[in-house]
């Protein structure tokens, strides 16, 4: 163990303690990204505690429609505003303890949570990606104390907890030599990649300024660094940890994009070699005993891994071995590796299988597809092939990624849309199809993530990350322009609803776990084909069956926001006899279709004939055939 934890803790009494086990499967669970800086600071006023108490007296008062751009109402307000947002909000710990009921009671089982770390001080690194202690928490969000009763409340809840990590970088916690620049561009000259290592000038201190030696810190000569200024541990103060070689200018060159500074932050060396022999540095070693330290302290069930592209694969092989196996030791048997993983699907799951990652996190195909999917605009094969086409991994074997992909739309840096970043509900009738994106996550396959504020329908647009991270709790950067307003609504529709689907789910093993076939539909009941988009539009039902042992349930959302949309929509050939009837158990639209059936008849194979109103999401289960097995259910017939 490293030596300032040493000196702090006895690691082999931390570990000897009973630790929340992990889940059985991954994709039972469902996920709620977000960033601590904006999700709560406690002092709301309106919202039900984790006990489902009306809680009165706080600062904050609940959002109403009328509060909408109550912070832009002139010039000056509207850059205040703007401005805001690049700063920290006030967002704390014990405010997202105090906030663990709402999410529970929306259906949430895991909680992903932006990094905790303790920042570099002369930024507003906010988002938590800027490292300058990483064995402390940042006074901004708390203590280490309120990490771990976070934690023990998320658990007497059921909620698991996934921890953002980082292992490409620290924050800009060093400088260099001005003099040593060798690349010019049209912005003059930049301490850029090439290649080489640069000299350089020190530490930077509480201020940004490098005041501080390039090498280890003696506290007593030099007080300015602690705590605010160099790094820590005190074994990141060797100078042999980090690559020096500069900024990444080319982000699809290797080795630059390994060896390269993601922006200001400092690249760590992590080791050298192929993966089958890679050899890591001591920089790296110290790395994973840091993270063993948070599980061990604060009984964490997860880790989400920063930037995975930007680490060489050995090192991140290596980090997975030894996470597992010490999570293993003290009782967490699955616990879970989630790394970003840019570059498409096929380099992801090639990271995942040489690596031993468990899963990737927003695969660029998904977000966008899952999106148009639901407004109309590619077609549904589009998105339902990413989850199954074996081939794309050399496989010949018939591979569902059920449990090796976290599956989200709306996220918080969007690198995808450049400078255009915006919420789902930023445009194209989001607000009223934002229940069926976020439906189709839940019902599809993966593991299903939600970011904060689209189950309130957050409408988050610019040309800067600021827009799309507004604050749950209100503050001087609320969501919909808007300040002092909080918006922990459980009456809000889109909450309401997707409570209401996320109990199915978790009570219908098959929408967990089942293998998913999207479905032909036909106007005729003759001419079948899968929905498509016909000119700039597909405004139709989009159907889908999830199949477990020999159960299947029928998914359908309706992309046309104007009209009412019907079809023959095909089910399972050999799971359905003629005479057989469906039920609807969910209509987000029209309450009145629960409860109604819908006969099998013998088209295509074997069709239902479905009529859905305008933007309406619909689950529908069969009635009469095989037997069911439903979690916390005993075997049983089902009715007839």
């Amino acid at each position: 163990m490293v030596e300032q934890l040493m000196k702090e803790v006895d690691f082999d009494k931390l570990c000897d303690q009973v630790y929340y086990k992990s889940p059985v499967a991954w994709e039972d669970q469902v996920m709620y990204f977000l960033m601590l800086d904006r999700f709560s600071n406690g002092n709301e006023s309106g919202y039900k505690d984790n006990n489902g108490t009306l809680v009165e007296g706080g600062k904050t008062a609940l959002f109403h429609n009328e509060d909408n751009g109550n912070a832009v109402r002139t010039e000056e307000e509207a850059k205040f505003w703007r401005e805001s947002g690049e700063k920290w909000v006030g967002g704390t710990l014990k405010g997202l303890s105090s906030k663990l009921g709402y999410l529970k009671r929306l259906g949430i089982t895991a909680v992903w949570v932006s990094p905790i770390f303790k920042q570099v001080a002369f930024r507003d690194s906010y988002h938590g990606y800027g490292i300058q202690n990483f064995l402390d928490v940042d006074p901004h969000f708390g203590t280490r104390e309120d990490l771990k009763e976070m934690v023990k409340i998320a658990h007497e809840n059921g909620i698991y907890v996934v921890m953002d990590i980082i292992l490409n970088h620290t924050g800009d916690i060093f400088q260099y030599k001005a003099d040593s620049c060798r690349c010019r561009d049209q912005n003059g000259c930049d301490i850029c990649w090439d290649g080489n290592t640069y000299d350089v000038e020190g530490f930077k201190d509480e201020s940004g300024n490098p005041s501080i030696g390039f090498h280890s810190v003696n506290v007593n000569e030099t007080p300015n660094a602690w705590p605010n200024g160099a790094v820590w541990p005190v074994e990141f103060q060797n100078p042999g940890f980090y690559s020096k070689k500069g900024k990444i200018r080319n982000w699809d060159y290797n080795p630059e994009y390994f060896e390269g500074d993601f922006m200001d932050l400092k690249d760590i060396y992590h080791g050298t070699g192929d993966v089958d022999h890679y050899k890591e540095s001591e920089a790296f070693r110290v790395l994973c005993e840091v993270y063993k330290y948070w599980i061990a302290y604060a009984d964490i069930d997860g880790f989400r891994i920063d930037t995975v592209k930007h680490v060489d694969h050995g090192a991140t092989r290596y980090f997975a071995q030894e996470i597992h196996e010490f999570a293993q030791s003290i009782g967490k048997e699955n616990f879970y590796l989630i790394g970003e993983i840019t570059g498409g699907r096929e380099h992801a799951f090639h990271v995942l299988e040489i690596t031993g990652i468990d899963a990737a996190l927003g695969i660029a195909d998904i977000p966008d597809k899952l999106e148009n999917v639901v407004k109309g605009y590619s077609n549904p094969e589009e998105y339902f092939n990413l989850f199954r086409n074996s081939l794309l991994i050399d496989k010949e074997s018939h591979v569902w990624f059920k449990n090796k992909v976290v599956t989200m739309f709306d996220d918080h840096d969007q690198v995808r849309r450049g400078t255009n970043k915006a919420r789902f509900c930023a445009s194209d009738n989001g607000c009223d199809l934002v229940l069926n994106a976020l439906a189709l996550n839940a019902a599809t396959l993966g593991i299903p993530c939600i970011y904060y504020g689209s189950e309130q329908c957050f409408d988050g647009s610019g040309d800067s990350d600021r827009y799309i991270r507004e604050s749950m709790f209100g503050g001087e950067f609320g969501a919909f322009r808007s300040k002092h307003r909080h918006f922990f609504n459980e009456d809000n529709w889109v909450y309401k609803e997707l409570s209401k689907i996320l109990e199915i789910r978790r009570n219908k093993i098959v929408l967990r776990r089942g293998r998913q076939y999207l479905r032909p539909i036909s106007g005729d009941g003759v001419n079948f084909s899968f929905p498509h988009k016909m000119g700039d539009r597909m405004t139709s039902l989009v159907p889908w069956s999830r199949i477990f042992n020999k159960r299947e349930m029928l998914v359908v959302t309706n992309t046309d926001c104007q009209n009412a949309s019907s079809a023959w929509v095909t089910v399972d050939h050999y799971l359905n006899q003629a005479g057989d009837r469906l039920r609807c158990i969910y209509s987000s639209k029209d309450k009145s279709m629960i409860g109604k059936e819908v006969t099998v008849e013998e088209k295509n194979g074997k069709s239902v004939y479905l009529t859905l109103p305008a933007c309406d999401f619909a689950i529908f289960e069969q009635v009469s055939g095989s037997t069911c097995i439903d979690r916390n259910q005993s075997t049983q017939e089902c009715d007839s």
